[in-house]
């Protein structure tokens, strides 16, 4: 791994926000960071200078890789940049990547997004990757609470992480787990608007002769209402990990437990064929009954280790597991006109859904002449078991702009909740990472075998259909450096998806389709002058989807995402930061069972989006440092024939935080307005069509102190 450049500031001055002279909270600095390049456990890139981001992140089987020295794109957002934008979901840190999309109902059930204009998490298949493994990170919201890092890949990632559970190719966001790196204890009490209030502990120590045993503990508790009518939220968060970090065994245990209860959750709206979008109501106005709510709950564990054999071989495994349980009564209403008026039929629902994943391997490090190798090899198992029960309430009408409150339904608990599907992935990697010339030029080859197995079921437990296929997804990438700041790199890697079962209706009906594999091609450039860096790349993104052509079910459907992505973060001076970021989309259907609905663009992809992010730390007081940000998203289309679509829209959040010692304790004052100018918006489109409804000024207030 690359070390920073020179003149990178410590790690210990960039918690300060770029202000050695301001009070500071105890820094939580990387402890006995290793330079075992085959580990992984305890081997995180350091910060940025500005602290807002990392200097790499993880890719998968490949391990932690600095950004000079990865053939992709990679955003890798810090705790301090977590905790100084008071972020509560990863969804809000994400989303300060100009490729992310966040395409869920803010004040709703879940967090889902578009990357790179693909789908991620809209499914009941968790698709966030917790410390680099699927099926551990709770399955609708992770919270930032246990986060140290929010990881962003952009693009397919079948070889790297194996196949999503949901098989979102646009890309994979990874949380990477707080660790004890530093004796800690902080709390913070926040605020957000209207009547929100909670506390969040995080405490950590290290113990033994050489501070080898490590304990971290966050738990926080929140609740009130929300800017939105009618609706309150409660929400619990705990986590533990353990970390022991010898001289050549390393192990880390992760455990999780959350809660979220809402009353009258937010709710995306569809809306019916040919008519015209109406204009997006007040922020504040919620369609939702008062006596409609959702409770979801997650448990999930993870167990890590690795052990070096000798001075360049390393074994590893890891074992984890989640549960999540849904308790919920709501429907999701439909826009049948212009007016705004709505028909929904709320249900009760109960979902139960189990995961539980283990692999193991081993990473060898040598040389031969003069080129050097890393060899990995990954052996992969994950395993999803989804159960549910429904019962249908009455049909009712409402409107977007003036909300009816209706007479609460009874609607009884569904007696069962029977196991409806249950899916598999088993498969192996193997890569070599060549490097010669000091690693100014670097080749990774890989390639993963990946089947998958699937069954539905009926109520009964009846086998409805049944999926068994296998896939090999290559990966080449390329990385030169032609300056010692400066990477030149490319990249082709394929996304993997399940193919669908020809339905009833066609001629091959039950026919099981081959896994859809996606195709990525990527170039770009990654210039380091060592305070602020720059990323410029160009993809091209080939899915295909299956159709009905005359009465033949196949995959000749295909989407191609042509995309520019330009990053640049870190200080233009000393005082003043930046985190900012322009992504353009050349998304179109190229291949469709119809002529009418060929070049269109796909449902829900934006052809431009935008952040600008800055932070200045204030002369006239120390220790004060105003932000701003300008988050701007184009147009999107509802439908495939493209006749019904969302404006472009431009939000505008500030932000404060003042540093300071009292009773000889630091202290961290933070504030924060989204939404400055309270905009009302239809913030974005779902792949289904879904329209979005964005939040409503939100303030927010935090105060963090250690003790």
């Amino acid at each position: 791994m690359a070390a920073p450049q020179a003149g990178a500031e410590p790690e210990a001055a960039q918690a300060t926000g770029g202000d050695p002279a301001a009070p500071t909270m105890t820094p939580v600095q990387v402890f006995g960071r290793r330079t075992n390049p085959n580990a992984t456990i305890d081997n995180l890139p350091p910060e940025y200078a500005g602290g807002q981001v990392a200097r790499g992140g993880r890719l998968g089987v490949l391990g932690n890789r600095d950004i000079m020295d990865a053939p992709f794109s990679i955003t890798s957002f810090t705790s301090k940049k977590i905790e100084d934008q008071q972020a509560v979901t990863a969804a809000d840190v994400a989303r300060n990547d100009p490729s992310v999309k966040f395409s869920a109902q803010t004040g709703g059930t879940l967090d889902a997004f578009f990357i790179r204009g693909f789908p991620v998490a809209e499914g009941n298949s968790g698709e966030v990757a917790f410390d680099g493994i699927f099926g551990v990170a709770p399955n609708y919201r992770v919270f930032t609470d246990y986060a140290e890092r929010i990881e962003i890949l952009k693009g397919p990632s079948a070889f790297l992480y194996g196949m999503s559970p949901n098989g979102s190719i646009g890309g994979t966001i990874n949380v990477v787990p707080k660790r004890a790196e530093a004796d800690l204890a902080r709390f913070t009490a926040e605020y957000t608007s209207n009547l929100q209030a909670g506390g969040h502990v995080d405490w950590s120590r290290r113990f033994g002769d050489q501070r080898e045993f490590g304990v971290r503990l966050n738990a926080s508790y929140g609740g009130g209402n929300t800017p939105i009518d009618k609706q309150s939220r409660g929400a619990f968060v705990g986590s533990l990990a353990f970390d022991y970090r010898g001289e050549r065994f390393r192990a880390s245990i992760d455990a999780i437990a959350q809660e979220e209860n809402i009353i009258a959750p937010s709710r995306p709206f569809l809306v019916s064929a040919g008519v015209a979008v109406p204009a997006a109501p007040d922020g504040h106005r919620n369609v939702t009954q008062s006596w409609e709510n959702s409770k979801i709950g997650d448990q999930g564990g993870l167990l890590r280790a690795e052990y070096d054999l000798a001075d360049g071989l390393t074994i590893f495994g890891d074992l984890g597991g989640a549960h999540t349980r849904v308790d919920r009564v709501f429907g999701t209403p439909t826009i049948v006109n212009a007016n705004g008026d709505t028909t929904n039929t709320p249900a009760s629902f109960i979902f139960d859904i189990n995961r539980f994943t283990y692999d193991g391997g081993l990473r060898a490090s040598f040389a031969t002449s003069a080129i050097r190798h890393m060899i990995t090899f990954q052996a992969l198992s994950y395993r999803e078991d989804l159960s549910r029960g429904s019962t249908n309430g009455t049909a009712m009408t409402s409107n977007i702009y003036t909300p009816i409150d209706r007479t609460a339904q009874r609607i009884a608990t569904p007696l069962s909740v029977p196991k409806i599907s249950q899916t598999s992935l088993v498969g192996f990697a193997l890569s070599d990472t060549l490097s010669a010339f000091d690693e100014r030029l670097q080749l990774m080859l890989g390639g993963r075998q990946q089947r998958i197995v699937s069954d539905n079921f009926s109520p009964a437990g009846l086998t409805t259909s049944s999926y068994d296929k296998s896939a090999l997804t290559p990966m080449v990438g390329l990385v030169v450096k032609p300056l010692s700041n400066v990477s030149v790199y490319g990249n082709y890697i394929q996304g993997l998806s399940k193919g669908d079962i020809a339905p009833g209706t066609a001629s091959n009906a039950g026919e099981v389709l081959a896994p859809y594999v996606a195709k990525q091609y990527e170039v770009g450039i990654k210039a380091d002058f060592g305070k602020i860096a720059a990323t410029l790349a160009a993809f091209q993104i080939e899915k295909p989807f299956g159709q009905l052509v005359g009465n033949v079910f196949s995959a000749g459907g295909e989407q191609r995402n042509r995309g520019l992505e330009f990053a640049v973060f870190g200080e233009i001076v000393p005082e003043l930061r930046v985190l900012s970021g322009l992504t353009l989309l050349d998304a179109v259907m190229t291949q469709t069972n119809s002529p009418a609905t060929v070049g269109n663009r796909p449902i829900g992809v934006a052809a431009v989006q935008a952040n600008l992010g800055l932070e200045w730390d204030t002369p006239f007081l120390t220790g004060l440092t105003l932000g701003g940000n300008v988050a701007y998203s184009g147009h999107a289309y509802v439908d495939v024939g493209n006749t019904q679509s969302i404006p472009a829209w431009t939000r505008f959040d500030v932000s404060a935080r003042y540093r300071t010692t009292i009773a000889d304790r630091p202290v961290s004052l933070r504030a924060a307005v989204q939404n400055v100018f309270d905009l009302n918006y239809w913030s974005a489109v779902a792949s289904y069509g879904a329209l979005m409804q964005g939040a409503p000024r939100t303030v927010q207030l935090s105060l963090s102190t250690d003790f």
